[in-house]
């Protein structure tokens, strides 16, 4: 809160007897802070005090209260505001506190009339920040040079009028007809008839809130004007919100007389009212027609309509567009039904409807409107009653003035977190029914109540509203959100720990606490019980009485949960009692938010999900922002880890997603990607920044997760996408999509692309979210790759399933609310915590395992094949061969700790520090240090693949490094077979070297189908000091690497003169369109050789055009086609593949089965193929290709820009994209309005923000596709200097 100049008491305060305390001799003086405590203490009222402005402040003479002179209360008297410094900042304050929007016009000159009272206030100045004019400097009250011809006015953008006192219809018989005439240069003059339509008319009285227009005469139909003419040849889209946005001459430059004038006769709009509310902005809608009120039906009524009418009543903005005759039946005429609004119109009667009169509706469906203006929120109309919190209970709304319940039939938590938004009261934890907050009394008012998520209130969702429900008040619906700070906690509770978010797992039951068994206890059922408790996510879900035995019964056994559950209760289980255990297997959890962890302590703040937004920290109990400085993919993947979003698709700055408005807390935040929190990163102390909340970091996630499978990297494929979790359709489903979904979630190698037979159908109340996705195997996120809509055409039989090879899982030393000594906590992405040292190569030696930052070993005691069985799995090291003492491979340091006795591991774990182990303290000393030797490293995986160990398992086939080569072939796809180990390249012996074999190295070069297995007598011995390094390989064919197959060490018993080779069909990776209209159209050439040829057209067709698409990253395909369209090849290049026989998810060409043509081909029968075009932009409606309106294809459909966030540095990035060099600037008029006319399509993008390096417009920060706040009004035009 600002102070004015001098401090201002009101009349009768009792530390002065005038308000204007600086004003003159009597009035008393005292320190500011001083009398501002007292004030405080005393409640007594002060002019900058937290009492509501609204009463203190308005908008006088004209025909709204967004719009006139402005006024203020001072002394019990009304007042104006001298025009001195007044502008747009000041103005924009004014709409704020008002609640009319933004501020379109800072008119000076009594603009809207003389006032006749005081002038309170001169040379005020805002920042425009202030809540209030009150804040802004000033100089004391009634202080000023002024008269009232300079008082102040504002137009706010709520006013439902725009430019009105820049245009006004003159001489004609009402407001709303008259010769046309505009104020340019503080002078009113005409408008030429040059050009003069209908178009142009309509623009006019839309511009002055008078309806449609009924003509547009010329010839000074309404008589001659006498001033200058200031505009011809008008020439208006009419989609324009006020005349002067319209493509026009210069001002003043006309070749006309008055005799010329223009004239407009509108149709004056329909009256309007909202009836039966608490507010004149919320109610019933009625509208006037033929002298006569009547209701709209609510068929198709939804938020976009309701904002029409708040716009036209000047009532704000639109907070919900109720059904059912939410504000009681009317008792007229219907007038509407079905109205379909844009959401742009000026008013109700602009918006598409049936005809007047017509409908089928009954006044049971009268549609209703709350206003942000109504002085209600929906708040009073929902509340959560019979609990200790206000954020949590049984749901009840109020209607036809009587509070009722809600049944719980299709009662969820996307309905709960609508629930919790609408209260104010953060995310929604659980979705109770069953009346868990007890059983109302009155009515029930709704019934199957089916939200998307994203309404703003409750009764925007799609609902059964009545009376006569079929449910009975034992199945009231209930709700708790974040901000209740409680919990099911009398229903679930962790103990036996030092945090409430972690311990032994128990449940009430018939009065009686009771514990879980830990049979098929596992991370679903744990996760369940986390976000029940508002714990986070799930760490770990421990059994074998991890912590202590409990004593009373046992409740629950066989618990299976899906994971999408609110409550435990809500999961599959036998009855209650009925089990097989001892409370030696009671189950136990630890959440991410055990030991006050950061993860509850981070959010994403205005974005269309909870995983997409402005990076937001909790520190010293205050929300705070993220500065974008060195802010990249590695932070804001810790960031989607920690909120359990998946994987980071982008890391926006630039505030993409707005700006915050409180603390910066972190400044040059710096990732490895490893860590379990964003405050386990490097960054500067809290607070520390150089930065501006422009700078404020944002992340975008893509969730993904693989459920129904027998461990978490095997399952039904499901996705969230904006919304509830889904599935995905089996339809064009292969490896490639699978090797993405094992990638984002640090699965290693894809196995197998499944269907749901597999794995089982998905949740009933789920949908099917994605069909024929298209990866081509190397992109980062399963949202990355292209995909359809399924909409009705895949149901739950046909959901997808995946297959990895593991998860690379280790105890994560950052795990922040974990005890050291628990079971692992997280994916290590990149450094596994276990390995072998002292032995003769990575998978064999003394076992190291690394807890809290820290290396130690493992004591022997109790050490087993089983417990090796694990670490070789951990490390990718094939089978466990044997378990082994210190003595074997030395002791381990001195200075390093044993960190583990007696591990017990089932030898099914993904990591060692899954299994159950003791704290040694002093029982074993480094003369007991436990060893392994495991069958061999498991080769297969790039050193340089980005987030993998060089040394771990396979996280898909490399593209650049591979460790394994043909060598001394005409080609790579021919050669020896060689292999690197541990570091050392060698040659693979032939003795059971086969078809399978060379069928998997093949794949693993991405060199197609294996064609020969060969000795070495082809292709040449290896080198002599290289060592012969497998034999006896023997892969089943299905295998993703060599590596991944069995095999011996030959030791001796094979030389050079035994090296296997392999022939492979050929490379996969290149081909491209030739001779059409872009890279994604043309004749289809490959190169598997080295040399480019065409493709015979024989038995060409879609699905091998499909395979090209994907292959060039170009979009669906379009077409298959023929030399006729694109021409013949050269004639020197051969034609090199024929009759090609691609199943349709192949990544390549190459992969496709295909036959040497031979002669049998020439150029003429050249095959063509036709993809859609990927992103692209130009510029139209200009003089050149180099200047116009902005538009950028995506998804094959033609868009605009908004002008939001704007810069030079954007225009660059165009123009250089361009090759239209510099950017040009426009003229400052212009550049606030669409100067190459307003686009009529999609508006693609939003909040642009470049860096100004960028190759092109769509590598720049922006808002997701197709979101924004935008019309076309505010297009983006460019002029660049190749013009």
């Amino acid at each position: 809160m600002g102070f004015p100049r001098c401090l201002l008491l009101p009349a009768g305060h009792p530390l002065g007897r005038s308000s204007a305390a600086c004003a003159g001799a009597g009035n008393t003086r005292i320190p500011i802070l001083l009398a501002w405590l007292w004030a405080s203490m005393t409640g007594f009222p002060m002019a900058d005090s937290g009492i509501p402005e609204l009463t203190q402040l308005r908008l006088v003479n004209s025909l709204n209260r967004c719009a006139g002179r402005v006024e203020v209360l001072h002394n019990q008297k009304w007042g104006t505001v001298c025009h001195d410094t007044w502008d747009l900042n000041e103005a924009g304050v004014v709409c704020r506190e008002l609640g009319c929007g933004t501020a379109l016009l800072a008119p000076k000159g009594a603009r809207f009339g003389r006032g006749s009272d005081l002038i309170w206030l001169d040379d005020v100045i805002c920042t425009g920040t202030e809540a209030a004019l009150s804040e802004c400097r000033a100089l004391s009250w009634g202080e000023h040079d002024c008269t009232h011809g300079e008082d102040a006015g504002v137009v706010c953008s709520d006013a439902g009028i725009s430019e009105l006192a820049q245009l006004r219809l003159a001489n004609g018989t009402s407001y709303c007809a008259g010769r046309v005439e505009v104020l340019h240069d503080h002078k009113w003059g005409t408008v030429c008839d040059d050009g003069w339509d209908m178009t142009d008319a309509q623009v006019v009285c839309r511009q002055l809130g008078c309806g449609t227009a009924s003509s547009a005469p010329g010839g000074a139909r309404f008589g001659q004007g006498s001033d200058p003419i200031w505009l011809d040849n008008v020439n208006c889209a009419g989609t324009e919100a006020a005349l002067s946005h319209c493509r026009v001459p210069p001002w003043g430059k006309n070749d006309c007389t008055h005799g010329e004038d223009a004239g407009v006769k509108c149709l004056e709009e329909a009256q309007l009212r909202l009836v039966n509310g608490s507010s004149r902005c919320a109610g019933r809608v009625e509208v006037l027609h033929n002298q006569q009120w009547g209701t709209v039906c609510d068929d198709s009524w939804d938020i976009t309509d309701a904002q029409v009418v708040c716009r036209h009543l000047g009532c704000g903005t639109a907070s919900s567009a109720l059904a059912w005759a939410h504000f009681g039946q009317g008792s007229d005429r219907i007038w509407l039904d079905e109205v379909n609004c844009a959401g742009t119109e000026a008013a109700l009667t602009d918006c598409w409807a049936r005809p007047w009169g017509e409908n089928d509706c009954t006044h049971g469906e009268d549609a209703g409107v709350v206003c942000s203006d109504a002085g209600i929120s929906e708040v009073a109309q929902l509340r959560l009653v019979n609990s200790r919190s206000r954020c949590a209970g049984r749901v009840e709304v109020f209607h036809n003035k009587k509070w009722g319940t809600v049944c719980d039939d299709g009662w969820d938590l996307q309905d709960a977190g609508v629930v919790c938004r609408q209260l104010g009261c953060g995310t929604a934890l659980s979705a109770p029914g069953g009346a868990r907050f007890g059983r109302g009394s009155d009515h029930i008012w709704l019934n199957n109540v089916n939200c998307a998520g994203t309404e703003v209130a409750l009764s925007d969702c799609r609902i059964w509203l009545g009376g006569d429900s079929n449910c009975n008040h034992g199945k009231d619906a209930g709700v708790v959100c974040s901000g209740s700070d409680i919990s099911e906690v009398a229903e679930l509770r962790l103990v036996n720990s030092r945090s409430r978010c972690a311990g032994r797992v128990e449940v009430f039951h018939n009065q009686q606490w009771g514990t879980v068994c830990n049979d098929n206890w596992d991370l679903q059922d744990a996760g369940v019980v986390c976000r029940q408790l508002g714990c986070g996510t799930a760490f770990t879900a421990p059994g074998g009485a991890r912590f202590g035995q409990g004593s009373d019964r046992i409740w629950l056994d066989d618990v299976n949960c899906t994971g999408t559950e609110a409550a435990l209760s809500d999961c599959w289980a036998r009855p209650w009692g009925d089990n097989n255990c001892t409370h030696r297997d009671d189950a136990s959890v630890v959440c991410s938010d055990a030991d006050i962890s950061e993860v509850t302590q981070l959010r994403l703040v205005n974005g269309p999900s909870r995983c997409a937004g402005r990076v937001e920290v909790f520190h010293n109990q205050q929300w705070g922002t993220v500065c974008d400085d060195s802010w990249e993919l590695q932070d804001a993947g810790v960031v989607c880890r920690q909120l359990g979003c998946g994987t980071a698709l982008s890391a926006p700055g630039g505030a993409r997603f707005g700006r915050g408005s409180d603390h910066i807390w972190l400044d040059d935040v710096n990732c490895t990607g490893t860590e379990v929190a964003l405050s386990d990163c490097r960054a500067r102390p809290w607070g520390d920044s150089n930065c501006t909340h422009g700078e404020d970091a944002g992340v975008v996630c893509s969730d993904v997760r693989l459920v129904g499978g027998p461990h978490r990297c095997a399952g039904r494929v499901e996705v969230r996408l904006d919304g509830p979790w889904g599935t995905v359709c089996d339809d064009g489903w292969d490896l490639g999509d699978v090797a993405v979904v094992c990638r984002q979630l640090g699965c290693g190698l894809a196995m197998e692309a499944l269907s749901g037979k597999m794995f089982g159908p998905g949740n009933k109340s789920e949908p099917v979210l994605m069909m024929n996705v298209q990866c081509q195997g190397t992109e980062a996120a399963l949202g990355s790759c292209p995909y359809e809509d399924p909409g009705d055409d895949c149901q739950h039989d046909e959901d997808a399933g995946a297959r990895c090879q593991a998860a690379n899982v280790g105890v994560s030393s950052s795990a922040p609310g974990v005890s050291p000594r628990s079971p692992g906590a997280g994916v290590s992405a990149a450094l596994p915590v276990v390995r072998l040292v002292g032995g003769p190569h990575r998978c064999a030696g003394r076992v190291e395992v690394r807890l809290d930052g820290r290396w130690g070993t493992v004591c022997d005691d109790g050490w087993d094949l089983d417990d090796v069985a694990v670490v070789c799995r951990q490390l990718g090291c094939g089978q466990a061969m044997e378990a082994l003492s210190g003595k074997v491979f030395g002791p381990g340091n001195e200075a390093d700790p044993v960190l583990m006795t007696n591990v017990q591991c089932q030898g099914t774990e993904a990591a060692l520090g899954n299994c159950s182990y003791m704290d040694p303290g002093d029982l074993c000393q480094h003369d007991e240090d436990a060893g392994a030797r495991c069958q061999a490293a498991n080769v297969g995986v790039s050193s340089s693949a980005p987030g993998v160990s060089p040394r771990s398992p396979g996280a898909g086939v490399s593209a650049a490094l591979p460790v394994v080569r043909l060598v001394g072939g005409p080609h790579r796809c021919a050669g020896r077979v060689e292999v690197r180990l541990d570091g050392h390249w060698g040659t693979v012996c032939d003795d059971g070297w086969d078809l399978g074999d060379v069928a998997v190295v093949c794949r693993q070069l991405g060199c197609g189908q294996a064609m020969e297995a060969l000795s070495g007598k082809v292709f040449g011995q290896g080198n002599e000091a290289d060592p012969v390094l497998m034999t006896n390989v023997q892969c089943q064919g299905t295998e993703a690497a060599l590596g991944n197959c069995s095999y011996m060490d030959p030791g001796d018993l094979c030389q050079h003169d035994e090296d296997a080779g392999a022939r492979c069909q050929g490379a996969s990776s290149e081909v491209r369109l030739v001779g059409g209209p872009h890279r994604c159209a043309g004749r289809v050439e490959v190169r598997p050789d080295r040399r480019w040829g065409t493709v015979c057209d024989n038995g060409w067709d879609m699905k091998d055009v499909t395979v090209v698409c994907r292959q060039l990253g170009c979009g669906p395909a379009m077409e298959s086609l023929s030399s006729k369209v694109f021409g013949p090849g050269i004639k020197s290049d051969p034609v090199l593949m024929a009759k090609v026989q691609c199943q349709g998810t192949e990544a390549a060409l190459g992969n496709c089965s295909y036959m040497d043509p031979g002669d049998l081909c020439q150029h003429d029968k050249d095959a063509g193929a036709r993809c859609q075009e990927p992103f692209s932009l130009r510029l139209v409606d200009g003089p050149g290709n180099c200047s116009g309106r902005l538009e950028v294809r995506y998804d094959g459909v033609w868009g605009t820009v908004c002008d939001n966030d704007w810069s030079e540095t954007n225009a660059q990035v165009v123009c250089r994209e361009l090759g239209c060099g510099p950017t040009k600037p426009l003229a400052p008029k212009l550049q606030d309005q669409p100067r190459f006319r307003q686009g009529t399509g999609k508006i693609w993008l939003d909040d642009i923000r470049c860096k100004g390096t960028e190759k092109t417009l769509q590598n720049c920060a922006h808002r997701f596709w197709g979101y924004h706040n935008c019309t076309h009004q505010e297009d983006i035009s460019m002029v660049c200097q190749d013009n």
